[in-house]
């Protein structure tokens, strides 16, 4: 009952004074939004990042022949071969997939005009390490993976440049002295932006055939796919040892992954997290000492309100408890209220996105522990911050503050 009435007493007091209290309350909102929505930005830049990341080949190991001049040089025997390919997929049983590419630069002439292309030869198993997308046609079967068939898949970029108005499936395309039919239009689900052999302007042909055009049998870039990202590391270092087992051993390969890459996003983000975070913690420190300041003003005009409770028979805690629940009601109503902005805001970007077409679907995820660590930490604000007033409101002693003026 004692607890009841003071709560009671708190709320009559801030509803006396509407204007103070919600002043009071915007640092504690802009505080607690800021907590939930610093770290709503940031698991989204984070999930982005690494999707971004995955979506390029979390678990994948990538190696080539490193080409150095002067003393140091290299044989057709140290390429890496096809049968290197098959002996890593064989020995290794944490490898999925494995893929080999070459490259090629040629021309191709359009109306008179020329335009530089990369012609791209690929393995089987290419597709779903870089995960290709095919938004026109088909991609090489089964057959043409086998043989020298003149087919290829061209980039969007390329198909506007080349096929501008028209369908390009079905089509020739005429690079060097060779002609190709397109069988398809692709683009890179996780754009690597000319970080990898696929480039803008990539013509993609099965691997026999652009042998048989440079007389090369061997591979530029070698991909092998670990089953999980926690066997990236061991499969790094048995394609190493593999590569170096079967070739001389003076010949460097560089053999890398995206693992560091990732684990460097993840602690850049997490860094950035604590950042703002802190910042957002000024903030409330900021908003706690402006409750402070207003509370001990309300002491003091309250005064002789003390000294009449106190002579009726108001208690030390009473009165103690009186000011600190209002402090708690200022801070815990403007947490809620800042929550429910921070919380609306990535809600309403969702529904907004859902109008406008984007390759992918969006998705602002709101950590629900910041939602919480946000409220626990604006109301211990408001009692860390009111407890002063409210101790010195408590000590005041009777006569002294019904003689106040």
């Amino acid at each position: 009952m004692v607890l009841g009435e003071t709560a009671r007493l708190a709320l009559q007091a801030l509803r006396s004074n509407k204007l103070r209290a919600i002043l009071t309350m915007l640092g504690v909102i802009i505080g607690s939004a800021c907590i939930v929505l610093v770290v709503t930005v940031a698991l989204a830049g984070k999930r982005y990042i690494i999707s971004q990341i995955e979506g390029v080949g979390a678990n994948l190991v990538f190696a080539e022949v490193i080409r150095a001049g002067g003393a140091q040089t290299t044989t057709p025997a140290d390429e890496i071969s096809l049968a290197d390919r098959q002996a890593i997929k064989d020995s290794i049983p944490q490898v999925v997939e494995t893929a080999g590419t070459r490259d090629v630069p040629l021309v191709v002439v359009v109306d008179g005009v020329e335009h530089p292309i990369s012609l791209v030869g690929v393995t089987d198993g290419f597709q779903q390490i870089r995960h290709l997308v095919v938004d026109r046609g088909r991609y090489f079967d089964e057959d043409d993976l086998g043989s020298r068939s003149k087919v290829c898949l061209i980039t969007r970029q390329l198909a506007a440049a080349v096929f501008p108005n028209e369908d390009p499936v079905g089509k020739e395309i005429h690079a060097g002295e060779l002609a190709f039919l397109v069988i398809g239009v692709f683009h890179e689900r996780i754009a690597t932006f000319g970080q990898s052999e696929i480039t803008p302007e990539s013509v993609v042909v099965p691997f026999p055939l652009i042998s048989y055009y440079t007389g090369d049998e061997h591979i530029k870039t070698f991909y092998a796919q670990a089953d999980k990202p926690e066997d990236v590391e061991m499969v790094t270092r048995e394609v190493r040892e593999i590569l170096h087992s079967r070739h001389r051993p003076e010949v460097a390969y560089r053999v890398q992954n995206l693992a560091s890459i990732l684990d460097t996003a993840r602690h850049v983000s997490m860094a950035m997290t604590i950042v703002l975070v802190l910042i957002a913690m000024i903030a409330l420190g900021i908003s706690g000492i402006g409750i402070m300041n207003i509370m001990l003003v309300t002491v003091t005009e309250r005064t002789r309100e003390i000294g009449i409770r106190k002579a009726v028979g108001a208690k030390h805690a009473a009165i103690l408890y009186q000011f600190l629940l209002e402090a708690v009601m200022i801070s815990g109503t403007g947490a809620l209220t800042g929550i429910l902005i921070a919380v609306a805001i990535p809600f309403s970007l969702e529904a907004l996105l859902r109008f406008f077409p984007l390759p992918t679907e969006v998705h602002v995820p709101v950590s629900w522990l910041s939602v919480v660590i946000a409220f626990v930490v604006s109301c211990a604000t408001g009692v860390i911050f009111g407890y002063l007033p409210a101790n010195k409101a408590a000590q005041l002693h009777p006569t002294d503050s019904l003689r106040y003026e």
